[in-house]
């Protein structure tokens, strides 16, 4: 499939797995998961609230998301940097995609890039948490467009 026929996701993911293969060892990607994270802009005190919190994860993760015409844009921010640099990330990848290709899509990047192997138990379970907010906001963004039609 050519990058023409790619749906955005695919792409996304594409250019998620190359931007990670420039790095050689864990330790720099996880440098650069961080950096991300810094780059990122932060929540403001008054959007970190209780409703905004993601349930299941160790450090407090915020996430909000919005529909902007029929794509889903995620802000998020967390009190841990590694953890910010994880939602930072996904919160990238899956802003600007509809709702329906991110309850469809598979985050099989996160193995792709050494994710999943690198990262503790705890640190798994509240990545997978991040994800399945991310999909109770798009299946209720995709409900809402169901309902215009």
């Amino acid at each position: 499939m050519s990058a023409i026929e790619m749906s955005a996701i695919e792409q996304k993911e594409k250019e998620l797995i190359q931007e990670f293969a420039r790095y050689p060892d864990w330790e720099s990607k996880y440098k650069h998961l961080i950096q991300i994270g810094e780059k990122t802009s932060h929540l403001s005190e008054d959007q970190k609230t209780e409703s905004n919190l993601v349930r299941g994860c160790q450090s407090q993760v915020w996430l909000i998301a919005d529909l902007d015409g029929d794509m889903v844009q995620y802000q998020a921010d967390s009190d841990a940097a590694i953890t910010r640099g994880l939602v930072a990330l996904l919160t990238r990848f899956y802003s600007g995609v509809k709702p329906a290709e991110i309850l469809q899509h598979q985050p099989n990047f996160l193995n792709d890039i050494g994710l999943s192997q690198h990262l503790s138990p705890t640190r798994s379970n509240g990545l997978l948490a991040m994800i399945r907010q991310i999909k109770i906001y798009a299946l209720a963004f995709q409900s809402k467009l169901s309902a215009r039609n």
